[in-house]
């Protein structure tokens, strides 16, 4: 029997706030700068820790939510920071879909990562 290949944990950070929403509404259409943007952002394990700091610098009650990249069929991966691919999805998110959620605190001038998340 073949194996199933690895799937792809890509991330979103956001303001608890913002997922409480998209929870109730059962869709998340994005932050302000997702919607700014025309796409909600997204990154992959080695991006995530570098979005952090320079777009979540200073910031507390932030969630990161994990999803497998394969089923998030609305998905591209386009250039960004450095000519690096990121993730994008045009268009909502289903919370439902996460994988997992876990708060992404600030302490002593970095945040602070869950230990389920291994890059």
């Amino acid at each position: 029997m073949p194996e199933n290949p690895p799937k792809t944990l890509v991330f979103k950070i956001l303001a608890a706030a913002d997922w409480q929403g998209a929870v109730a509404a059962g869709c998340f259409t994005g932050s302000a700068v997702d919607l700014r943007d025309g796409f909600i952002h997204i990154s992959a394990a080695h991006q995530v820790r570098e979005t952090a700091r320079r777009h979540f610098a200073g910031q507390d009650d932030l969630l990161l939510v994990a999803f497998v990249a394969e089923d998030l069929g609305l998905l591209r991966w386009e250039p960004s920071r450095g000519g690096d691919l990121f993730p994008h999805v045009h268009g909502g998110l289903d919370p439902a879909s996460a994988v997992w959620t876990a708060a992404l605190p600030w302490r002593n001038g970095e945040h602070v990562f869950p230990e389920r998340f291994a890059p």
